[in-house]
């Protein structure tokens, strides 16, 4: 055996009894470069040598694994770690191979080989520029300890061969150049430009994606993944879409025609029900055409929705469109249990921690971007805004993408200026965007059009069909939870109607279930009346979801009964009733509320009624709420405008005229003002990439995920289930998956409600809890209690 066969890249695992030779690392790192560049294209916002240097730095990417050092750590079954970064030893060779280059380019060859695992800058230990502090090259050099010179000599003549191969170099010099000393040159070349000097922008934008490419590289080749390579969104599929919609007697309306036509950003707004899905897709099948003329590759197709049941929805009819589910990823934080539900439910011979680590593959897989069609929700795509190691490659795969953002509503401010941010950063970087919504607010299309360039942003709007007229708004001054109120309801189950029925908070759906429960059990049975909100276990949750959507299914036969809900119901669940009643709240979760009524519009204008809400603070704010949930002033401007058209028949389209007039409101240019400053805040702070490989930009990862989302928790009372659950697979991730099952939705602050244990990974509460009502109280200590109340 040669010492170049000798030298591995990873230690001995599943597959690789032998460990992972060296060299096979290295010519799977570079396929997997070549394969990115094939799938993304040429990038007009960056150097025309960008993919040459990427290919260049995932072959020497790992060189430096032929230290002795390395090479012992691998084989060494305990003991302490060798110490060094193989990376920074890796310079060594960038600068012998390329020592013809001009010094600049190779700075961007070491630049992708020296961020792939670690940040620049940080603090010493850790980042790599304070870590390796020499005074001179020899002192640099001797860090590593011994390299043997003849497997030393032996991988760079392998190198030579391959780099000349591949055409990636022309002219190698011959062997000489000591790599110690001249990796410490070559890195303090770096250090001089990315720590002592202020970089030009374009070239922070240039670096960025220079890691995320090595980096994708590098993580594809480790995992051994085959990259998807045609995308499925192609004009095959928009034949068979339209031939379809026309056999099923549905033939292209004329907004679908002309989003279909559309050569660039697409703004399309149409009613509920009128085939804006279809019209998105034939507009995204038209962007991928273009896209492989201007800039190669494939492009990738990303359909983008705010809540996880409208994205597993939104996939399962993907999969279906396209008749394959292998071709479809699932990009958000439960596509894990997605895939698990999908897979016990398809009737396979699967025990269930077979499906669990069926579900975990795949789920890895997506994380390691294989398909070209993925469905998830923006703030997934988000996380790519903090770059470094660990997120830019989701920067590199979203380069001349396709976006579709389906149901972008007037969000929070802060995300929402995220969001634009993000949209205007797609753009630059080559994407096209279409979003697509039946209610708009103009000053929100004004933003949309701000971010992606007034000219390039074509509107499509319905004309060949009317607005279906669904509701009549009924306004009621009794809260939902008093007598009157519930009497009123009471009157509709006794009529025999399938009532829905929305509070604020959690307190009051439960008050509102406990009043109402036994009468709608004692018509219709047990299942006659169900609560959701958001604080059930995990496998509770998912069988009262079941059994709504068996009872009161779009498309089902109707059957009278009640569901009491807080706005968990407004995202969740595909769900047609014969009237509502619920809280006051912003005009825009109102307008979601309304949308589970009459769905299907097969019945006259259904009843929505509107109770008016209570207003008061919160213990930790002197701002004034409605019911504890939703700002005073945007509520009480909603519930005028509603005043001023109570029994009014609605549809969309005036439900988009009331929105409007809310968001030109005072309170409305205030809103836009918050907007816009947040899209420059988060523009500014992350997308200019400024310092890119700081290590702080690691450090706000987990501030980032508390904007998106909240809290597990198991009860003390669940662990050992949850325990033997982790245990019951073959992987770790597997366990986790089945022991999800327990998990119970807090919010932030919900952390200081429990203890953290560290052995299981998890948030313990000691709290009340029964599955037919969720988690009632959590008890914080002998003294004292916590009971929900303005979680939602």
């Amino acid at each position: 055996m040669s010492e170049l066969q000798r030298l591995r890249a990873k230690s001995p695992r599943a597959g690789f009894p032998q460990g992972e030779a060296l060299t096979e690392h290295l010519s799977e790192t570079l396929i997997g470069a070549q394969r990115l560049h094939d799938r993304v294209g040429s990038i007009h916002a960056l150097p025309a040598r960008f993919w040459l240097w990427v290919k260049i730095a995932a072959l020497l990417h790992d060189t430096g694994k032929v230290l002795e050092g390395f090479q012992a750590m691998l084989t060494a079954a305990r003991g302490p770690g060798w110490g060094q970064r193989h990376e920074v030893y890796s310079l060594g060779f960038v600068a012998d191979l390329l020592a013809k280059w001009p010094p600049e380019e190779q700075s961007w060859v070491a630049l992708g080989v020296v961020t792939h695992h670690r940040p620049l800058i940080g603090p010493a230990g850790w980042a790599i520029l304070p870590t390796y502090m020499e005074p001179d090259a020899q002192a640099f050099a001797a860090r590593f300890g011994r390299v043997d010179p003849v497997a030393s000599a032996q991988l760079r003549a392998w190198l030579a061969r391959v780099l000349t191969a591949a055409h990636l170099v022309e002219d190698i010099p011959d062997p000489g150049v000591a790599f110690g000393e001249a990796g410490y040159r070559l890195l303090e070349q770096i250090r001089d430009q990315w720590d002592y000097d202020e970089p030009d922008l374009n070239d922070c934008l240039t670096a960025v994606l220079l890691q995320g490419a090595v980096t994708f590289a590098d993580h594809v080749s480790s995992a051994h993944g085959q990259l998807l390579t045609s995308q499925p969104i192609n004009s095959a599929f928009a034949l068979r879409l339209i031939t379809g919609m026309e056999s099923s007697g549905k033939p292209l309306r004329q907004h679908q025609f002309d989003a279909s036509a559309v050569s660039k950003h697409l703004l399309l707004r149409t009613p509920t029900g009128s085939g804006k899905t279809e019209a998105a897709l034939l507009w995204a099948v038209a962007q991928v055409d273009l896209m492989r003329r201007e800039v190669g590759g494939q492009p990738r197709v990303f359909y983008l929705l705010p809540y996880l049941a409208s994205i597993n929805a939104m996939a399962d009819r993907l999969t279906a469109a396209l008749g394959d589910g292998d071709v479809v990823g699932i990009v958000h934080s439960k596509a894990a249990s997605y895939h698990l539900n999908r897979s016990l439910c398809a009737g396979d011979d699967l025990t269930e921690a077979d499906a669990a680590q069926q579900a975990v593959s795949r789920t890895a897989a997506t994380r390691l971007f294989r398909e070209l069609v993925r469905v998830g929700t923006p703030y997934q795509l988000l996380r790519g805004a903090l770059a470094g190691a660990a997120c830019s490659s989701i920067l590199i795969d979203s380069v001349n993408s396709v976006f579709i953002l389906d149901e972008l509503h007037a969000y929070e401010p802060r995300r929402l200026g995220m969001i634009l941010a993000m949209i205007e950063f797609w753009t630059r970087i080559g994407g096209r965007i279409a979003i697509v919504s039946a209610t708009l607010p103009q000053p929100l299309v004004s933003l949309l059009r701000s971010a992606v360039g007034h000219a390039d942003l074509t509107l499509v709007e319905t004309r060949d069909q009317p607005w279906p007229r669904r509701h009549r708004l009924v306004l009621r001054d009794a809260h939902l939870t008093s007598p009157p109120s519930l009497t009123e309801i009471e009157k509709r189950l006794r009529r025999g109607q399938s009532v829905l029925v929305v509070a604020n908070n959690v307190a009051a759906a439960r008050e509102i279930h406990t009043r109402l429960a036994p009468i709608a059990r004692q018509l219709y049975g047990e299942d006659g009346a169900l609560l959701l909100h958001s604080r059930f276990k995990t496998k509770d949750r998912a069988t009262i979801e079941n059994n709504i959507r068996a009872r009161y299914g779009t498309g089902r036969p109707p059957q009278p009964g009640l569901l009491v809900a807080t706005q968990v119901v407004e995202v969740s669940l595909d769900v047609s009733f014969d009237a509502l009643h619920t809280s006051g709240a912003p005009l825009e979760a109102l307008t979601q509320r309304f949308g589970r009524i009459n769905r299907t519009a097969h019945l006259p204008p259904a009843d929505v009624v509107v109770h008016t809400p209570e207003y008061g603070r919160r213990r930790s704010s002197a701002d004034e709420w409605a019911d504890g949930v939703y700002e005073r002033e945007p509520t009480e401007l909603t519930m005028a405008i509603l005043a001023a058209n109570n029994q009014a028949v609605l549809d969309e389209q005036t439900l988009g005229q009331w929105l409007d007039e809310l968001y030109l409101s005072d309170w409305g240019r205030r809103w836009s003002q918050t907007v816009v400053h947040h899209r420059t805040q988060f523009s500014e702070g992350f997308l200019d990439f400024t310092m890119p490989f700081d290590d702080a930009r690691n450090q706000l990862a987990d501030s980032f995920d508390q904007l998106f989302d909240g809290v597990e928790a198991i009860l003390e009372e669940d662990i050992g289930p949850y325990t033997d659950a982790l245990n019951s697979a073959d992987s770790p991730r597997a366990g986790r998956l089945l022991g999800n099952q327990y998990l119970i939705p807090l919010p932030h602050y919900g952390r200081y409600l429990g203890s953290y244990n560290k052995e299981l990974h998890v948030i313990v509460v000691q709290g009340n809890y029964d599955p037919a009502h969720g988690l009632e109280h959590i008890h914080r200590d002998h003294r004292s209690s916590y009971q929900l109340g303005e979680i939602i």
